[in-house]
C-alpha cells in the first residue's frame, strides 16, 4: 500500500540571511496569507533569494515513528536499525545516524527507559533494549575519524595492543612491524588498522564500526573485514557502517538503508537481505515505502574494450585516448601517488628521460586548507568562469553539492578541491581518490584521467583500463604494469589477493577471479 507523502520545508541556516531579505518565504505562503497555520507545503512556496529553502517529500506515516529529535525544527531520526545477536548488521546510506539514547521525539520531556521499552513493545528492538537495560551490555565504537585517535591514545602501538596479550589480530592487520612506533607517528592507513585492532581485542557485547575503509587499500580492507568477522559470536551484536559496497556485501548478514536530507531528517528502513538492501541503495527507491530518495539510480556501466597500447612506469613514448579513465590498483606504498605526482610534474624521474610536458590538472590525496575566502571566491580565482558553465554545473557542481556551500568560508575541502581540479582547463586529469561524478565529466569533456581509487566498486565503475602495481610495498621492487582491459586487469589483481569477486566456488578454480556477466 502506497503511503501518503507529506512535504516539509527545509531551511539551510548557513544560507538564510533574514537581515538581507524581505522575508519572501513568509509572503509566498498562501496559507499564512490567510492568517492560518500552514498545513501544506508546495514547491511553489520555495521562495528565497539565497536558496535557503528546499521542499522535500516525507512519508506521513513516519510522524508516528520518530525515535530521536534534538529540539524543535531541527534534525530528527525516524526508526532505528535492528541489530541481531550473532549476526552483522550493515548500514549504508546517509552518514550520521546518531548514537544517543532515543527520546522518541520528546526533546522537551526526557524519556525514561520504561517508556522506551513500552514504545518498542512487540518488536525486535524490545529484546535488544531489554538486554541493554537488564544485562548491562558493554558497547564499544570504532570512530569514523581516526585522525583524532592520537590525542587520547598515548604510547607505542605495542604497549597498547600487548596489554590484551593479542598477537593474531596484529598479524592479520600487518601491525607487528609497527609495535615500537608511537601512535601519534602513524599514517592514516596505519591509524585505521590500529583502531580496528584496539576495538577487536576488547571484551564487549556490542561492537560498532563507523567506516573502516578510509585510508586502506583493497588488500588491507579485506584483512580488516576478516578481522571484524572473527568477532561474530551468538551473544554479540555487531553493527558496521560501510561505504565500500563490496566489503559491505562480504561482511553483512543483513542490511538497513538510511536516507533523508542532511540537517533535516534521517530515516532507517526495515532490515533487508544483503543483496536486496544494496540494490535498494543503488536504485534510490524503497519499494516497501513507495519512496524515491534519489533522483536517479546508480548504474555501473562497465567498459570492456580491446587494448593495444603498452605502458611502463619508466616511459619514453606512449599514447592514450580521449574520454578514457585509467584506474591504478595496488597496495599502499606501491608508488601510485608517486606516479600521479610524476605525471603532474611534481616529481622528476631519476632515470629514463623526461616526463612528457602535458597540460594537466592534479587533485592530491591529502588536502591542506590554505584559502581564507569563500568557496565562490576560490572557484573564481582558480577556474575563472568555468564553474558557471551549464555543463560543468550539471556534471560537477550539482552532484558535489558545491552550490550549497558556495558562499561559505573554505573549510572542508574534499568536494571543493575536486571541483577545482575538474574546473581547470586541461587535457589530462590526475585524481587521487575521486568521486563517481568524475566519470560523467571526463566522458562529456572528452578528456583523459589517471585516478587512484581504493574502493573496488568505485574502481570498477570508473575504469576503462586498469594499471596494476606489483611488488612489495615501500621497497625498490615495485612495478607499474602496462594498462590492461578491465576484465584482464581485475583478474590479475584478484589472483594476487587470492580472492574471487563472486560466490561461485568453481569460478576461482577455473582461474576466473572477476567476471562481468552473471
Amino acid at each position: 500500500i502506497a503511503h501518503k507523502l507529506m512535504r516539509i520545508a527545509i531551511v539551510n541556516h548557513d544560507k538564510c540571511k533574514p537581515k538581507k531579505c524581505q522575508r519572501e518565504c513568509k509572503k509566498s505562503c498562501p496559507v499564512v496569507q490567510m492568517g492560518k497555520l500552514c498545513t501544506e507545503v508546495t514547491p511553489q512556496s520555495k521562495k528565497c533569494p539565497f536558496g535557503a529553502l528546499s521542499i522535500d517529500n516525507l512519508p506521513s506515516n513516519l510522524e508516528k515513528e520518530t525515535t530521536h529529535r534534538y529540539c524543535a525544527n531541527v534534525f530528527k531520526l525516524h526508526r532505528l536499525p535492528i541489530p541481531r545477536p550473532g549476526e552483522v548488521l550493515g548500514l549504508v546510506g546517509t552518514n550520521g545516524i546518531g548514537k544517543l539514547t532515543p527520546n522518541l521525539g520528546k526533546y522537551d520531556d526526557p524519556t525514561d527507559w520504561q517508556e522506551i521499552l513500552t514504545y518498542f513493545r512487540g518488536s525486535e528492538l524490545q529484546n535488544y533494549f531489554t538486554e541493554i537495560l537488564e544485562d548491562d551490555l558493554k558497547a564499544i565504537i570504532k570512530p569514523q575519524y581516526v585522525d583524532q585517535i592520537p590525542k587520547p591514545a598515548k604510547g607505542t602501538v605495542g604497549s597498547i595492543l600487548d596489554r590484551k596479550d593479542e598477537t593474531k589480530t596484529q598479524e592479520i592487520l600487518d601491525l607487528t612491524h609497527l609495535k615500537e612506533q608511537n601512535v601519534e607517528d602513524l599514517s592514516g592507513g596505519e591509524l585505521q588498522r590500529f583502531a580496528c585492532a584496539v576495538i577487536c581485542i576488547q571484551k564487549a557485547d556490542i561492537f560498532m564500526f563507523d567506516e573502516t575503509s578510509s585510508y586502506l587499500d583493497v588488500k588491507q580492507h579485506l584483512k580488516a573485514a576478516i578481522t571484524l568477522q572473527s568477532l561474530i559470536n551468538p551473544d554479540r551484536y555487531i553493527i558496521v557502517v560501510e561505504y565500500d559496497l563490496s566489503v559491505l556485501d562480504y561482511l553483512s548478514d543483513f542490511i538497513c538503508c538510511l536516507y533523508g536530507v542532511p540537517s533535516a531528517y534521517g530515516v532507517v528502513t526495515m532490515p533487508f537481505s544483503v543483496r536486496k538492501g544494496i540494490n535498494i541503495f543503488l536504485d534510490g527507491y524503497v519499494p516497501t515505502e513507495n519512496l524515491s530518495f534519489r533522483d536517479a539510480s546508480l548504474v555501473f556501466k562497465v567498459a570492456e574494450t580491446a587494448n593495444e597500447e603498452e605502458f611502463e612506469l619508466a616511459i619514453v613514448a606512449g599514447e592514450f585516448t580521449d574520454s578514457e579513465i585509467m584506474v591504478m590498483l595496488g597496495e599502499n606504498g606501491m608508488g601510485k601517488t608517486t606516479f600521479i605526482r610524476m605525471l603532474a610534474g611534481r616529481l622528476k624521474p631519476d632515470k629514463g628521460g623526461e616526463v612528457p610536458v602535458l597540460n594537466v590538472s592534479y587533485k592530491p590525496q591529502k588536502i591542506s586548507p590554505k584559502s581564507t575566502g569563500s568557496v565562490r571566491q576560490l572557484l573564481h580565482e582558480k577556474t575563472r568562469d568555468a564553474y558557471t558553465h551549464s555543463q560543468f554545473v550539471t556534471n560537477v557542481m550539482k552532484p558535489l553539492q558545491i552550490e550549497n556551500i558556495i558562499n561559505q568560508e573554505v573549510q572542508t575541502l574534499s568536494g571543493v578541491v575536486l571541483a577545482l581540479c575538474l574546473g581547470k582547463s586541461a587535457d589530462v586529469y590526475l585524481i587521487d581518490e575521486p568521486s563517481a561524478f568524475a566519470k560523467r565529466f571526463i566522458l562529456h569533456a572528452k578528456k583523459t584521467a589517471f585516478v587512484v581509487e581504493h574502493d573496488f566498486i568505485m574502481a570498477t565503475y570508473l575504469a576503462d583500463h586498469v594499471i596494476i602495481f606489483d611488488g612489495a610495498p615501500s621497497t625498490k621492487n615495485t612495478v607499474a604494469n602496462s594498462p590492461q582491459t578491465l576484465l584482464a586487469g581485475m583478474n590479475t589483481f584478484f589472483s594476487q589477493l587470492e580472492t574471487t569477486f563472486r560466490r561461485d566456488p568453481k569460478q576461482k578454480k577455473s582461474g576466473n577471479y572477476f567476471l562481468l556477466d552473471d
